[in-house]
């Protein structure tokens, strides 16, 4: 089975966000939305709603499962330093739709990310390479 690669990296620049553990770094759509009729809601009315889009632009490696041989030992001994992890649904590039309440908001240089859990995303929109 190939490894599955995970993106973590947000700029080619040497200070980077790393996304640990099941979370994606989201940037937020920003601005006015429109309505049916045309009508342009400003960013304080979409504060109310429950359910905010991104794009996905890192994702952690995912739920870091036990070594199944880890199980039956003693907790206290060393074992190997391979982690597994429980791959993730959502990939760079995605977008995401996800609950309001469950994402942190940071800024890194400028600009905004959200960091969301991958439990608290909807659904994923994939373009045709997915």
């Amino acid at each position: 089975m190939p490894k599955r690669r995970y993106s973590s990296r947000v700029s080619d620049d040497p200070k980077r966000l790393i996304v640990v553990g099941d979370r994606v770094l989201i940037t937020p759509e920003e601005g006015e939305e429109r309505t049916n009729v045309g009508l342009y809601l400003p960013p304080s009315a979409l504060e109310g709603r429950q359910v905010q889009g991104g794009r996905i632009v890192a994702t952690g490696p995912g739920t870091p499962m036990a070594e199944p041989a880890s199980m039956d030992e003693e907790p206290w001994k060393i074992h190997g330093a391979d982690v597994k992890y429980l791959p993730m649904q959502a990939e760079m590039g995605d977008y995401a739709l996800f609950f309001r309440k469950a994402a942190v908001e940071i800024t890194f240089e400028g600009k905004t990310y959200l960091v969301v859990p991958q439990a608290a995303i909807l659904v994923l929109v994939r373009g045709k390479h997915g």
